[in-house]
């Protein structure tokens, strides 16, 4: 991270990068697995994933479990600190259903 000194430029280096918030808003219902994610983000690479996973990981919003099983299993869920991004996600989801995804809205496409 640089150094902003910023409070909504240091959020937005966070969050900013393709599919985080999507990546946030699945591990937000739980703990998940690589493939499950990989599942949920359609058109994501697993290198993408993986990157983006480490980035969360490095800014602590991301813990990654590694248990002791044969395969080893992996699973990523949000830290305290990922959580507190969830009502964000909330307030996103709210405003692109009021906003983006309704057809009265000023310029809309009006429904034949």
């Amino acid at each position: 991270m640089t150094e902003n000194t910023c409070p909504v430029g240091c959020c937005a280096e966070i969050v900013s990068g393709k599919w985080t918030l999507l990546l946030i808003r699945d591990l937000a219902e739980g703990s998940q697995r690589f493939c499950g994610l990989e599942r949920s983000l359609d058109g994501i690479s697993p290198r993408t994933l993986s990157l983006r996973l480490r980035a969360l990981e490095d800014n602590g919003i991301v813990e990654r479990r590694t248990y002791p099983e044969v395969p080893p299993r992996v699973e990523y869920a949000l830290t305290e600190k990922g959580r507190a991004l969830v009502p964000l996600i909330e307030d996103m989801r709210a405003y692109g259903r009021q906003w983006l995804l309704t057809t009265d809205r000023p310029g809309s496409p009006v429904p034949a």
